[in-house]
């Protein structure tokens, strides 16, 4: 029993001179072991660095191509969003027509100084005729040209060739609006000097050629310039959206269904149409 108690206290004095010959060793190779360990360290901070980097670089181009396709819908939401107010405009301008109408799509301009044409996507299969008025939301825009079975060209006011019949809409005077070859301008040529005629005077169809139907806006006078000549020099700008529209108003107006006068029934006025067509 003793002999076991010495072998303890024996064994416990070695462990403490052990641990006592250790820290001074410790204390000196500590600052070698920092030399030792420091690029281990740095590289691990540099990794970590890098890849905390490359993962802010990828998610924040993340972040730019989601803010990119937000961008992208809200401008085309904008653009949906003006599309949905042109086509409440021609609607309420189809009510306001009262005629049998259709509303029909641009597939492509050609605004040219000596031709003034534009092409919509609806033809003959689905009743386009040739002289057909059309509108938009604000006005007269032209009347068809040409009809194909998918497509119809239209002629608009502005073109050189075009006329229409108009009157003034405060005290009905009655002339021809001619197409100038410019989208903002059409001419009167056939106004007397001494014109009641005024700056401002809004211009309606008059009715008169079977083709367009009465009152419908055409023009606003925007010049009177009495010349020393018969005619004063009036221009006037046209009320519809001629160059900014895509979505056009097809109209059958009942004026297609007027019939010709024949010359004999010029000079007899009172004779009916053969079959007592009227």
């Amino acid at each position: 029993m003793c002999l076991a108690a010495a072998f303890v206290l024996l064994a416990t004095e070695q462990h403490g001179l052990v641990q006592a010959a250790r820290t001074p060793f410790a204390s000196a190779t500590y600052p070698l072991q920092q030399i030792v360990s420091t690029p281990v360290r740095l590289g691990q901070q540099v990794i970590e660095s890098v890849s905390s980097y490359t993962n802010l670089v990828t998610e924040n181009q993340k972040l730019r191509e989601e803010q990119l396709l937000l961008k992208t819908k809200l401008l085309k939401f904008a653009a949906l969003e003006q599309e949905n107010i042109r086509l409440r405009g021609l609607l309420d301008t189809s009510f306001k027509v009262g005629e049998q109408v259709s509303i029909a799509e641009l597939l492509s301009v050609n605004l040219v100084p000596y031709e003034h044409v534009v092409v919509v996507n609806k033809g003959s299969r689905l009743g386009v005729h040739a002289g057909q008025p059309v509108f938009d939301a604000n006005g007269v825009v032209g009347q068809v040209l040409r009809v194909g079975p998918y497509s119809a060209e239209v002629m608009l006011i502005t073109d050189p060739n075009h006329a229409i019949p108009v009157q003034v809409n405060r005290n009905g005077l009655r002339t021809l609006a001619l197409g100038t070859g410019r989208t903002d301008r059409l001419a009167l040529p056939y106004l007397s000097s001494n014109a009641d005629i005024q700056v401002g005077d809004l211009l309606v169809t008059s009715g008169l050629g079977g083709v367009f139907p009465y009152g419908y806006p055409v023009a606003t006078v925007t010049d009177v310039a009495p010349q020393k000549t018969a005619f004063a020099k009036v221009s006037a700008a046209p009320v519809a959206q001629l160059d900014r529209n895509r979505e056009l108003l097809l109209v059958w107006s009942d004026s297609r269904s007027i019939p010709r006068i024949a010359p004999e029934q010029e000079q007899h006025p009172n004779t009916l149409p053969a079959n007592g067509d009227r």
